[in-house]
């Protein structure tokens, strides 16, 4: 795929009240007046996160609208129309299985694909975040737990809530360690990551502690990790992210 970029978010409007990630989004859009659509999906359209997500976004210099799922008003033609209109299409939190099982059934999940392909700037927290990848941890299921259809837009595998959910740093490390799951990314809370043609480019933070993570086989039955520098939001600060990476000067 060419063209496309994703950003992995561990915050904004949901959980935030700075605005500083939703800020950052924004900034990375294609237009200066960008369309934002909010996906409310995985919370099953609970009104109270639909009204939050209206709020945050009408004191921002944008055009924000929602797509419910559970009371769809639109014909396959306006879905499409309407999604492929987007400049951003921003993923709340929830329950990843379920929201991917109703994306699927509503011919959602192609159509995030075509928008994608087409430059939409594709987004989202806690589900918002595991959806994009192969695969990720979840607890759509109860007790943490390997997905493994995400809609493979990003390559490998995410996990959000690192540093806030006390399991879910093991869980993610021993099933990368067995195999169970990629190579991939993890989020601690108040962090953010932005994925061009799925290369990452850039990653910010709220606070200097919170970090994003690259996790992988060490190659002797076990995980490493290895924290990623990151653009403290609000400061003028930028660590250089390919040289972390091991990529050569130049690359993102």
């Amino acid at each position: 795929m060419s063209g496309g970029r994703v950003a992995l978010l561990g915050g904004g409007f949901s959980t935030d009240t700075d605005g500083l990630l939703d800020d950052w989004l924004l900034g990375h859009a294609r237009a200066p007046r960008p369309r934002v659509c909010f996906l409310p999906t995985a919370s099953g359209d609970a009104p109270g996160y639909v009204e939050r997500f209206l709020a945050a976004f009408a004191a921002r210099d944008c055009e924000p609208s929602v797509l419910p799922l559970f009371s769809r008003k639109l014909d396959d033609d306006a879905l499409r129309t309407s999604l492929l209109a987007q400049d951003v299409v921003y993923v709340g939190g929830g329950n990843t299985a379920d929201m991917l099982v109703v994306w699927r059934r509503h011919g959602v999940d192609r159509l995030l694909a075509e928008a994608y392909e087409r430059g939409t700037l594709l987004c989202g927290i806690s589900a918002g975040a595991n959806c994009w990848a192969e695969r990720s941890v979840t607890d759509s299921f109860g007790p943490l737990a390997v997905l493994s259809d995400g809609l493979g837009l990003l390559p490998g595998s995410v996990c959000p809530h690192y540093d806030s959910e006390p399991d879910r740093r093991p869980t993610y490390r021993d099933a990368v360690a067995t195999g169970a799951l990629p190579a991939g990314w993890a989020l601690d809370d108040g962090t953010g990551a932005l994925f061009e043609d799925g290369r990452l480019t850039r990653t910010v933070t709220r606070t200097p502690q919170a970090r994003v993570y690259r996790v992988e086989p060490d190659g002797r039955g076990g995980s490493e990790e290895r924290a990623l520098p990151g653009e403290v939001l609000g400061e003028d600060v930028r660590e250089d992210l390919g040289e972390a990476l091991g990529q050569p000067p130049g690359c993102g």
